[in-house]
């Protein structure tokens, strides 16, 4: 088992920025991808982005990319997503999640979730 603590939500205007962790514990951290997915209300959980376990790959949603960055510290079992210049279409509860090895964008594909952190960003 793999036990996620999403944290770092919060209310921002459009153009901020916010970072969230995401603490893992329960098992090797550095054996298991890991991703970030989000959930707007309405509508399906989408891709964000994902690293491989050495953190030496990474892969992000179209939507994301240039202004989102992931990142991860084994040495300290968490995940991080850097979000800069957001915008009102990234509300959502944000995921964090992880499987073994290998990347994959598809959230079948992922074995443990957290709890979700809601990020609300003003117009």
């Amino acid at each position: 088992q793999v036990q996620l603590v999403e944290s770092g939500g919060g209310l921002v205007q459009a153009g901020g920025s916010l970072r969230l962790s995401c603490a893992a514990s329960g098992r090797t951290f550095s054996d298991y991808a890991m991703g970030w997915f989000r959930q707007a209300p309405g509508k399906e959980r989408e891709f964000v982005a994902a690293i491989s376990p050495s953190g030496g790959r990474t892969y992000y949603a179209d939507s994301v990319k240039g202004r989102f960055t992931i990142s991860r510290d084994n040495a300290k079992n968490t995940v991080y997503v850097q979000m800069n210049s957001l915008k009102p279409e990234d509300t959502a509860v944000y995921y964090c999640a992880a499987r073994p090895y290998l990347i994959r964008s598809s959230q079948f594909a992922y074995d443990y979730w957290g709890q979700g952190t809601q990020v609300t960003v003003s117009s």
